[in-house]
């Protein structure tokens, strides 16, 4: 894992951790999936995709590789789920407190465990934005509480949790979940509103988990369970970019790409996904941000960093 030097392929100046701002941890992780396997080779195929795109970015006229990406070693721990997601919990802890803009991409969602809960150690107030076609609210599956069908229970008990484009879900989940904060595939496709709707419940501090299988499995059919009816492009960026310019946007992860030989599209999607997220948190001077003002060249420009002693009720 990690065959490319840098991310993107960008020169070395601009991949050093000493001056990158942005910080891109791979968790090539599958070890609980339950149907298509091939998660564990996503960040690579991310990763190539990656090294094939062009950096400057249209919408935001920007190239935001130029704020540094520091790609860190894989996380290769799998000898068990909970030792997997202590691991990523641990690393990502480690690149926050060096105050980077830390972004996770694995592996399958479970990875996402460790990556909120080191977030959550850090970050006051926070909502947990996730976006999935999947609810992931089961408190233990398969005899594990960090299975990917768990992989935002905890994030349901601990933050402010706001779940959007969900269409698959035991009935069982429905009992721990707060309905005013979700997001179901078939309401979006009637509300106007729903982007709206969603900013609405989010608390300044945003973290977002990304499951690729949210979007319609018609633009990405490369993850483990595709379902019908999902987000399309340029809807999804609609979104995106509104969360980014309202609120403080402290790091994400993208999860679940499942990469197919004869289907090369998907990774690329995901690695363009990935970039525009980067380019709408950092983008200067952007027409499309009605301040005017750079709140984004820091990523930390708006935040409380650590939490205080007492824990905000949602």
């Amino acid at each position: 894992m990690n065959t490319n030097k840098t991310y993107a392929g960008i020169s070395e100046e601009f991949g050093n951790l000493s001056t990158s701002k942005i910080v891109l941890i791979p968790v090539p992780y599958d070890g609980t999936s339950t149907w298509q396997k091939g998660a564990d080779k996503g960040p690579q195929a991310f990763l190539d995709a990656s090294e094939n795109m062009e950096l400057y970015d249209i919408e935001t006229d920007s190239e935001v590789y130029k704020e540094g990406v520091y790609l860190a070693d894989a996380v290769t721990e799998n000898s068990s789920p909970e030792a997997m997601v202590e691991a990523v919990h641990q690393v990502t802890k480690k690149y926050i407190n060096r105050n980077k803009f830390v972004t996770v991409f694995g592996g399958e969602h479970s990875v996402s465990i460790g990556t909120i809960r080191a977030f959550n150690e850090c970050f006051n107030n926070l909502t947990v934005l996730h976006i999935d076609a999947h609810a992931d609210l089961r408190k233990e599956y398969q005899g594990s509480t960090c299975n990917h069908a768990c992989a935002v229970y905890e994030a349901n008990q601990n933050t402010n949790l706001v779940q959007v484009g969900i269409r698959s879900m035991d009935i069982s989940e429905k009992r721990s979940m707060n309905l005013d904060k979700v997001f179901f595939a078939h309401e979006m496709a009637v509300n106007e509103d729903w982007i709206e709707d969603v900013v609405d419940q989010l608390t300044e501090n945003v973290f977002i988990t990304f499951d690729l299988d949210a979007l319609d499995p018609s633009i990405m059919p490369s993850t483990g369970t595709p379902e019908p009816g999902g987000l399309f492009y340029y809807e999804t960026l609609e979104f995106l970019k509104l969360v980014f310019k309202e609120k403080n946007v402290v790091g994400f992860d993208m999860v679940e790409l499942c990469p197919n030989e004869k289907e090369k599209s998907s990774d690329f999607l995901a690695a363009k996904l990935f970039y525009k997220m980067l380019s709408y948190k950092f983008a200067a001077n952007d027409d499309n941000y009605e301040n005017g003002e750079d709140d984004t060249a820091n990523p930390f420009s708006k935040l409380s960093k650590f939490k205080d002693d007492d824990n905000d009720d949602f």
